[in-house]
């Protein structure tokens, strides 16, 4: 009987496999043993461990359990053939989401909690604390798990915020189609509008209703709205064209619907922008905005801006350096706004395009948005 077990036994233990090996990074690589009844201490030998190293070698089971292995404890394959082995004299304790997980090093990293813990990209992770906020955790950060506490970690799923037409929509995915945007914000047919995305710091962008929006975009600010125009059947008197401008320059003011025209007056070249919205805080919503193009073009650069009906805070707080100028027998308000050294006007980069980034920005800046 004896001889019968042993015999057993030996068959059990004498077929060669393949295990996976890492170490606290998590990156893995195959290690071949000569037993399928592994022991940790032949693990930690395989993987390039001495005996008098301390190795520690935790089975990250296919439950994505982790379980410690003691040196002359028999790991059972068939729970899972990844392991972690690492130099460490003992574990230190951490949760995920509730789940106890023995970790071998001092320090985890926020990228590796992700993959212990089987948190998806997408998800915010945060390091639970006492008395005072929990921390938000980045891939690169490495929190310090060693002491009697037990760090704890929590997922949950992010939560991207956009304002349509002044309404604040949230999302739980980080792609939103142009169309569902404004449904969620009660807009309901996005055939009848003009979508017009805002990311800071770029020129606007007209949208397509089957267009996606990433709201991971740095800087992405607002979607705004205009009406399409509807053809009455009335004649409308054709705009002025009396300079050309740049292809880009058209091309933009056309995609986002803006009636525009180019005036030429007393020696002056203006570009004119019919119904310009700007941002709540204003007594009024839209304006007629006058550009000055020099006559050399995109060579010499735009400077300033002009609008018509004068702008005035409904706060009655003061705008800064204002002036007046005469255009087309109208009284504008000159806006005194320049480029300051880090944003050099470049004739092969900037345009009207970009400008009108510039005039968006000091706008809004006059009533804090």
């Amino acid at each position: 009987m004896i001889e019968i077990e042993n015999s057993a036994a030996l068959a059990r233990g004498s077929k060669k496999t393949t295990i996976s090996v890492a170490g606290t990074d998590l990156v893995f690589r195959p290690v071949q043993l000569e037993t399928d009844t592994p022991t940790g201490g032949q693990i930690a030998k395989a993987s390039g461990f001495s005996d008098d190293q301390q190795a520690h070698v935790l089975q990250w089971r296919e439950d994505n359990d982790l379980e410690d292995l003691r040196l002359h404890e028999e790991a059972n394959l068939s729970k899972g053939t990844r392991f972690i082995v690492a130099q460490s004299s003992g574990t230190d304790r951490i949760t995920i989401n509730g789940d106890r997980v023995d970790w071998p090093a001092p320090v985890v990293s926020g990228a590796i909690v992700r993959k212990l813990g089987g948190i998806p990209p997408d998800d915010l992770l945060f390091l639970e604390r006492q008395d005072k906020p929990d921390r938000s955790v980045i891939d690169d950060d490495l929190i310090p798990i060693e002491g009697d506490g037990v760090e704890a970690f929590k997922s949950r799923k992010a939560v991207w915020e956009l304002s349509v037409q002044g309404v604040k929509i949230t999302s739980n995915v980080p792609e939103i189609v142009a169309a569902d945007a404004l449904l969620k914000a009660g807009f309901e047919d996005a055939g009848a509008w003009i979508i017009v995305l805002k990311v800071e710091g770029q020129p606007k962008r007209q949208l397509a209703a089957t267009d996606k929006i990433d709201l991971r975009t740095p800087g992405i600010e607002k979607i705004r709205l205009t009406p399409k125009q509807v053809d009455n059947g009335e004649a409308r008197t054709a705009p002025r064209r009396d300079f050309d401008i740049l292809p880009v320059d058209s091309t933009y003011l056309d995609n986002l619907g803006f009636a525009w025209e180019t005036i030429l007056e007393g020696g002056h070249r203006w570009l004119l922008i019919a119904d310009y919205a700007v941002p709540a805080g204003y007594q009024a919503s839209a304006v007629q905005l006058a550009l000055l193009v020099p006559p050399t073009y995109p060579q010499a650069e735009i400077d300033m801006f002009y609008v018509y009906p004068p702008l005035a805070r409904t706060d009655g707080g003061a705008i800064p350096n204002l002036m007046q100028q005469v255009i087309g027998g109208i009284t504008f308000q000159t806006w005194s706004r320049h480029r300051g050294q880090g944003a050099v006007w470049n004739p092969r980069r900037d345009n009207v395009v970009t400008h009108l980034a510039l005039v968006e920005s000091a706008i809004a800046k006059e009533v804090g948005e």
